[in-house]
């Protein structure tokens, strides 16, 4: 069972001091970041900073955060190095070198966009220029491109492990390459892609290609096919190649009423990370639950995916993914300090 928040501050929790408490200490002593705790190593993705913080800044606040392993989103990096931005239209975020899903033209990333008022003509004609000049970026980009987004990280004492790339029904083949060339670039261990199960198999020569993991993003759809909502699709993509694997999110996994304990388990060697978020499981058998919690809030099994991983000596990052709302007087950088010290409890009991 998960523990919860009340059950942290009567216990191991009241023990520790909060993240901003060790950035302050460790700014003050010139410490370097490190979430690595007990062998297991707790990061985080960008995309948990996606509002009000400016993709500029993102290696300085993980590194304040006392975080020194990121999973980037690909508009991350791309915006890191200079790319052009969509810009947004009415009722809509900005896609492409600045959006959530860093694949311009890619459905099927976090998100969504319901009840958006159409676009007017200026502003169709402005998108479809700004996607050209991303285009023409993407061609001009070399090696040396991403590798100084990842000195802005290795300079903040943060390792770049995973470059999140989501690739949604429409993406073309040679976008595809261009994320695996953007990863070897990064130097990373492996991507990490909301995707289709259609699209994992065109990427599997691809990947194989290249030699580096991609591991498919799970959400909570357990009804469309094409989706990772449980192991039997997973399991479906892993079968295209062996450098096709899982980037489980137990939060999501368990909003279908899978075991992710059970799933690590089996599958440890075929996953390139995993994500770290709370959530209630569904009442009813074949039903989904759409609720993200706090931590400690939700039935997810935090506690047991972690100590496992302590246990086992699994290596792949554990990354804090923070979705949840964030209370009234907070902020997000708060409230991931607060998941960075749910974990630290977890991996020290």
């Amino acid at each position: 069972m998960n523990h919860t928040r009340r059950d942290f501050g009567k216990s191991a929790m009241s023990a520790l001091p909060p993240a901003a408490a060790l950035s302050f200490a460790r700014t003050a002593l010139a410490l370097p970041p490190n979430s690595k705790v007990s062998g297991v190593q707790v990061g985080i993705i960008t995309y948990s900073l996606r509002q009000g913080i400016a993709k500029a800044d993102l290696p300085a606040v993980i590194s304040k955060l006392g975080i020194n392993s990121v999973e980037l989103m690909s508009g991350d990096a791309e915006a890191m190095a200079g790319a052009p931005a969509i810009p947004a239209g009415r009722g809509g975020g900005g896609r492409g070198a600045a959006g959530a899903s860093g694949a311009a033209g890619a459905s099927g990333a976090r998100g969504g966009g319901g009840g958006r008022a159409p676009l007017t003509p200026e502003q169709m004609a402005a998108q479809a220029a700004a996607r050209q000049a991303l285009a023409d970026w993407r061609k001009a980009a070399t090696p040396a491109t991403f590798q100084a987004v990842r000195r802005q990280f290795n300079d903040a004492g943060v390792n770049l492990q995973i470059l999140c790339y989501n690739m949604g029904v429409t993406i073309a083949d040679d976008e595809i390459d261009y994320a695996f060339r953007m990863a070897q670039a990064m130097g990373v261990q492996g991507i990490s892609s909301s995707s289709t199960v259609a699209v994992a198999k065109r990427v599997a020569p691809i990947a194989e290609k290249y030699r580096i993991m991609w591991g498919g993003h799970g959400h909570n759809n357990i009804t469309d096919p094409e989706q990772f909502g449980n192991e039997e699709s997973f399991e479906k993509i892993m079968a295209f190649g062996d450098y096709i694997g899982a980037n489980l999110d137990i939060g999501h996994y368990n909003q279908t009423g899978g075991d992710a304990l059970s799933f690590i388990q089996r599958h440890h060697d075929r996953i390139t990370n995993i994500h770290i978020k709370d959530s209630t499981r569904p009442t009813e058998p074949g039903t989904v639950s759409n609720t993200l919690t706090p931590w400690g809030d939700g039935d997810a099994p935090i506690k047991a995916v972690l100590q496992l991983m302590r246990k086992d000596r699994l290596t792949f990052p554990a990354n804090i993914e923070f979705e949840y709302a964030i209370p009234a007087g907070s902020d997000a950088v708060t409230e991931i300090a607060k998941c960075l010290d749910y974990a630290r409890a977890c991996l020290e009991l």
